[in-house]
């Protein structure tokens, strides 16, 4: 048996499918699951156990590049995969595995895809409400629900490569570390507020804690921020860590305190007690697939609202969110 994944677009999408991976593992012994990723989700997907080749899509946020789309799926034609299953909802994410001529194309009902798809899933959103459990019920016959309880997600740590991280970023591992993962990609309103990471980190300093922060070139000034506010008492690693290095150094936390974020997904998928922050999204679609994980939130009338700004100004479903609180959540689980 093998199997094609069109893999989502969010580094957290895709960690939420490895409970399908591990499903078609159940279902097939010895089944091959490759993967059709874009590139800065490759490095989470290459950690998962259940998972042979990531192959590469060409493909930006957005663009159709239909002759592009043709020539992958047919470089991808000779290697005869029994089924593709598309996880994006998008009519261009089912393209590749039609003109690649895979037989059986699985996916959910959207965009006019009927004639690319021939299994299709009609979703119930109310009977699941996860993300991880709308992915896992791809695995099975439409109209069936997904074998539960789901898989526990899990990624590989690669020693060669902590070691290198280490000494190239010149850490320590004399203190415990506490992660921080102040970004959020989709947009503020899932970002707690710069001040109480900052006053955060100078709480955990002060019970002798080393404080790294987290995330990529866009949240380097967050960092620098929160690292200035901290009076020094944090460690920027914003932008100057790959995601794979972001992998195997995160593993070393005792705990990591993180926004909605695909960093957050990661944190979990390596084993890390996450003391995970909501606003404007929702735990109840979403939440860290973890066993040890705190889900911190205010529960206000208008969270979650799903909007990349807070529309009505005032913020409260992070502001309300005060360092106290998730220094508490933090004891519960270091």
């Amino acid at each position: 048996m093998k199997i094609l994944i069109v893999a989502p677009n969010w580094i957290g999408d895709a960690l939420l499918a490895q409970p399908l991976f591990a499903r078609l593992g159940q279902k097939y012994p010895g089944v091959l699951i490759d993967v059709l990723a874009p590139a800065w989700t490759a490095p989470v997907l290459r950690r998962m156990p259940e998972l042979g080749e990531v192959i590469d899509a060409p493909f930006a946020h957005g663009d159709r590049k239909l002759v592009e789309r043709w020539r992958l799926g047919r470089t991808l034609h000779a290697r005869t995969y029994d089924e593709a299953i598309v996880l994006p909802n998008t009519f261009k994410s089912a393209l590749i595995p039609f003109f690649a001529g895979i037989p059986l194309r699985t996916g959910f009902v959207g965009e006019l895809r009927y004639r690319l798809l021939n299994r299709v899933h009609r979703l119930d959103e109310h009977a699941l409400p996860l993300m991880a459990e709308r992915y896992a019920q791809l695995a099975e016959e439409p109209g069936t629900p997904p074998a539960r309880p789901l898989a526990e997600v899990g990624l590989r740590v690669d020693p060669a490569n902590l070691a290198a991280a280490l000494a190239r970023l010149g850490l320590s591992r004399a203190k415990t570390v506490v992660a921080f993962c102040p970004g959020a990609e989709y947009g503020p309103a899932k970002r707690w507020p710069v001040r109480y990471f900052a006053e955060l980190a100078a709480k955990l300093a002060a019970q002798g804690r080393a404080v790294w922060l987290f995330g990529s070139d866009k949240d380097k000034d967050i960092g620098e921020e929160i690292v200035r506010l901290s009076g020094g008492a944090a460690i920027n690693l914003s932008g100057k860590t790959d995601l794979a290095s972001a992998i195997d150094l995160l593993s070393l936390a005792e705990v990591v305190v993180s926004n909605d974020s695909g960093l957050m997904h990661v944190a979990a998928a390596v084993g890390r007690p996450v003391v995970a922050l909501y606003g404007s999204s929702s735990p109840e679609h979403t939440p860290p697939l973890s066993r040890v994980s705190r889900v911190v939130r205010t529960g206000i009338d208008c969270s979650p609202c799903y909007a990349r700004e807070c529309p009505l100004g005032h913020f409260k479903c992070m502001n309300e969110l005060t360092p106290e609180r998730v220094l508490q959540e933090i004891r519960l689980v270091a």
